[in-house]
């Protein structure tokens, strides 16, 4: 058996990008019949108690939900297990160097109109895209 691929999302609160991005490859996984294949893992280095409530809103518009979703905590021992790592623009992570790392330098949703949110949530949905496309093609 092969060892999946696990993609990580990340940022400070996982509250706002890094939960969008998660439900994004998460959906991804499933249209392109990767479950078995694809592990998804995302967290925060200080997290918020709650998914930003324009960020749920946003993702609800697309009929995703994470109204019950609870910001994590991740560790740098889990983020050294994915293949490649997506930080959101907000990260001082430090990783062993066999962990492929992308900074996305997004715009955090927080507080701002949801018009805006769509917008991060829209470049978050494509970028998620070209990441499958990259690791699984």
């Amino acid at each position: 058996m092969t060892t999946p691929l696990r993609f990580g999302f990340v940022c400070v609160q996982n509250a706002g990008r890094s939960q969008m991005s998660a439900a994004f490859a998460e959906r991804e996984r499933a249209r392109r019949g990767l479950e078995d294949e694809v592990e998804i893992l995302t967290g925060g280095t200080d997290p918020a108690d709650e998914v930003h409530p324009e960020v749920v809103e946003a993702m609800a518009e697309l009929d995703i939900d994470l109204s019950d979703r609870v910001p994590q905590a991740v560790s740098n021992d889990e983020l050294n297990s994915c293949t490649v790592v997506a930080t959101m623009g907000c990260s001082t992570l430090d990783l062993d160097a066999d962990v492929a790392v992308r900074d996305w330098a997004l715009d955090d949703p927080h507080g701002q109109s949801v018009e805006r949110v769509r917008e991060i949530r829209d470049e978050i949905a494509e970028r998620v895209a070209d990441l499958f496309d990259e690791y699984t093609d």
